[in-house]
């Protein structure tokens, strides 16, 4: 099987994705606009006495120091907002791994974010949120009773996932309905993800997540995603010119109407 479009060149890439497309120079172009996006969107917000509602990921994660650098220089305060985490890795007992695991996504915003906020501009402990195996339907009541997501920051997995929303053989409209829940982990992102994050320690990954579903992720009014890895590579070629489908979760965002891929310009190249 061949598909044409993993061949894209940068100007043929570029030419007419069906996801809005951004390059730039390197990774810390990419993670340094993140950061001033959240930051300015924030300010805009405090500015009107409106509360702040994020989708925040643990992978990109590049985009944090910068951001904590903008907070504590710009005095923002984050008092009213909330960020509500994409998900977490599961242990054998379908809990939360502990959060002093190498892998915890709790453990990483605690140790990288929170804790390096000024005490007072940091988010309330009660608004920072993680989607819990025990209360499913605490984020889409929460997102609900807060009026709705404001922006969903994120990263696409080499499958197509977006937070740890798998693949699925279903029609696009079942997949968008899909909301918080217990998941297994997919072989291909158990891999890549022990490879990127975890030394290749295979046998020892997490083999079950808790995650916000794709309806959660949709229906934020902004989508902002950001790629860097090699794989990536492939990923922005059939996100921009492959079929919609639940077998590649991020291409049901061709029919957002706000959704904003940046990457570096060694993803949208094919040179190294």
């Amino acid at each position: 099987m061949h598909h044409d479009y993993y061949y894209y060149t940068k100007e043929q890439l570029l030419d007419s994705p069906k996801i809005p497309m951004v390059v730039m120079e390197d990774k810390p172009t990419v993670f340094q606009a993140i950061a001033r996006e959240m930051a300015d969107f924030i300010k805009a917000k405090n500015a009107k006495n409106e509360t702040t509602v994020f989708i925040c990921p643990v992978g990109p994660i590049g985009q944090y120091p910068y951001f904590v650098d903008i907070v504590n220089a710009e005095r923002i305060s984050l008092k009213n907002c909330w960020f509500i985490n994409m998900d977490e890795y599961l242990g054998d007992d379908m809990q939360w791994i502990r959060i002093d695991h190498p892998l915890s996504f709790r453990g990483f915003m605690q140790r990288n974010v929170y804790s390096k906020i000024d005490e007072e501009l940091n988010v309330p402990v009660e608004q920072r949120v993680f989607p819990d195996p025990n209360a499913l339907g605490y984020i889409p009541s929460l997102i609900e009773k807060l009026g709705g997501v404001d922006i969903c920051f994120g990263g696409i997995g080499i499958n197509g996932h977006l937070a740890f929303n798998e693949p699925e053989d279903v029609s696009v409209e079942e997949y968008k309905t899909r909301k918080t829940r217990v998941l297994p982990v997919s072989r291909e992102t158990r891999t890549a993800n022990a490879i990127g994050d975890f030394g290749g320690r295979l046998e020892d990954m997490p083999t079950h997540c808790v995650t916000i579903g794709f309806n959660e992720i949709y229906n934020s009014r902004k989508i902002r995603l950001g790629i860097f890895r090699d794989w990536h590579r492939a990923v922005a070629r059939r996100t921009g010119y492959g079929d919609m489908t639940a077998q590649f979760p991020v291409s049901i965002l061709a029919d957002h109407p706000d959704a904003l891929l940046r990457m570096t310009e060694f993803v949208a190249s094919l040179e190294d």
